[in-house]
């Protein structure tokens, strides 16, 4: 009985080992568990965004697991996803430890990454004009927003826009070129036949196909649209942006083509008047007045080459195109002058009398959007001449007038006045300007001096006469420096200032007199 109980503790005793070491081979040949090595931290802890994701084996795994994730992420799409991403690794030293799969690792990755998507880029092309830039979501649409500004124009669908590489840029910038179809049929015509007949044979053949020039007939002319293209310049680049930076088509379309005013610079032309550029440019006077310092007021007085702001109506991308037409016009000749040396530049007669004449015209009209920039007529067939209008017309430059003394006080104009003194007229014919006795008087223009002596009234008075066939007189003088007879020039001392004849004290009085009447002086004075 005693070996029996003996020989059962012995067996228990060897089962108990067996188990434990059993136990002790599973934990060391377990997937999943590490081996007991004292090799310091040997089980690591992975943390994304504070997140925990998972156990590994080795810290250098956690940098692959995660652009694994990010690339699953993102996808084989074209955009580009910005997420946020802050990867830890806490490690240890243990006996044993149970460590995930790296597929487990990036699934739980990714479903972080997705929590903590910040934003999603989309490949976008930004296009600019000028200082205008916008945004869209596809090439396909920037081709859209270009062919809607020159539909307005190409109502037939001749031309097409195409995107190019700008070879002046140094980065990747597109333009545009635009190109009429036939144009572009042309150009695969031409490389078809260079690839195939060679490039000596295309040429023969592109030569005998040019026929010698030679006059036109109206028929022959196309008319209609000639060429088109962008008048402004314009910039495509590729970029990366947000849902939210991107401008829908529709609004895009609706910005770049809807005229808006801008501000141009406009040069006076001869028959020009501020009401006239105001009226032709659809703005009141008072506009053009607000938009330029230089102009004071309506009767403000310009001058041809003078230049001007005003505003015109125009899109954010200009068009600009020729067109060849068809039209029948009466037509004016031009002026003929006869010049005369004897007259003067202000003195001019018609002798003959203009009528007009009818003409069949082609012309090429250039526009830059509804606005026509120039006019080359290119044939022309006359119905039945004008006739030109004959001008005699004078090359002398009239004598000019100053003011006869320097300084003094405008006392008396011309015209109707309280009578200033026993004597005096009450309709003053000419203007005076009181100064102290003595002041010297000058000549107002270049002449012979026609009387110089008393004259009643005047008191010592000298008369000039002028080679326009005008006179002047100054009157009240106390002293005379000239005699009848003598010629004088512009700005010659003449006189002293004086209070002679019929006066109410020292001054000058001053007569023009044009074909013997007196005239208001102040209108003639340079």
């Amino acid at each position: 009985m005693k070996k029996i109980t003996k020989n059962y503790k012995r067996l228990q005793v060897r089962s108990t080992k067996i188990a434990v070491l059993a136990v002790i081979t599973f934990i060391f040949f377990m997937p999943g568990y590490i081996k007991i090595e004292n090799t310091g931290n040997n089980m690591f802890t992975v943390l994304l965004n504070g997140t925990y994701v998972g156990t590994i084996g080795e810290s250098s795994k956690a940098e692959e697991c995660l652009r694994q994730a990010r690339r699953m992420v993102a996808g084989d799409g074209e955009e580009l996803v910005l997420i946020d991403s802050n990867l830890e690794c806490v490690g240890e030293e243990v006996f044993w430890g149970r460590i995930d799969s790296e597929e487990d690792v990036v699934d739980n990755m990714v479903r972080v990454l997705k929590d903590n998507v910040k934003q999603t880029l989309h490949r976008s092309y930004t296009v600019k004009v000028n200082d205008y830039t916008v945004n869209l979501a596809s090439k396909d649409e920037v081709l859209k927003l270009l062919r809607s500004s020159i539909g307005k124009y190409d109502t037939e669908g001749k031309y097409d826009v195409n995107l190019v590489l700008d070879s002046t840029r140094e980065l990747n910038v597109l333009t545009t070129e635009v190109l009429s179809k036939a144009e572009r049929r042309e150009e695969e015509e031409d490389v078809q036949v260079l690839a195939s007949a060679g490039i000596f044979k295309a040429m023969d053949e592109m030569f005998d196909g040019v026929e010698p020039a030679g006059e036109k007939d109206f028929e022959d002319y196309e008319l209609g649209l000639v060429s088109l293209e962008f008048g402004d310049e314009i910039e495509v680049v590729e970029s990366y942006l947000s849902e939210d930076e991107l401008t829908p088509i529709h609004e895009a379309i609706e910005e770049v083509t809807k005229e808006q005013e801008k501000n141009q610079i406009y040069e006076v032309v001869p028959g020009d008047s501020l009401s006239k550029i105001a009226f032709e440019n659809e703005l009141t006077i008072e506009k053009l007045i607000e938009m330029n310092e230089s102009i004071e007021n309506e009767n403000s007085t310009i001058r041809v080459g003078d230049e001007i702001i005003i505003t015109v109506p125009e899109p954010e991308l200009s068009v600009e195109r020729q067109e060849e037409v068809y039209y029948e016009e009466d037509y004016e000749a031009e002026i003929i002058y006869v010049d005369n040396d004897d007259w003067y530049t202000t003195e001019s007669k018609t002798l003959q009398e203009p009528s007009a004449g009818h003409r069949k015209v082609v012309a090429t009209v250039s526009y830059r959007n509804n606005v026509e920039t120039s006019r080359e007529i290119m044939k022309e067939e006359v119905t039945y001449e004008a006739v030109p209008k004959i001008v005699e017309r004078g090359t002398k430059i009239p004598p000019t007038y100053i003011k006869p003394i320097s300084g003094g006080r405008l006392s008396s104009g011309f015209g109707r006045r309280s009578r200033p003194t026993k004597g005096a007229s009450t309709y003053h014919k000419g203007i005076d300007w009181a100064t102290p006795v003595g002041t010297a008087v000058m000549a107002s223009s270049g002449g012979t001096v026609a009387k110089a002596g008393w004259g009643r009234g005047y008191g010592y008075v000298v008369y000039i006469d002028h080679a326009d066939g005008r006179q002047t007189r100054y009157g009240h003088l106390s002293k005379i420096l000239v005699s009848a007879g003598q010629t004088v020039s512009q700005g010659q001392k003449i006189a002293l200032s004086g209070n002679t004849g019929i006066s109410s004290g020292p001054h000058v009085h001053f007569e023009i007199l044009i074909n013997g009447s007196q005239v208001n002086p102040l209108k003639y004075l340079n």
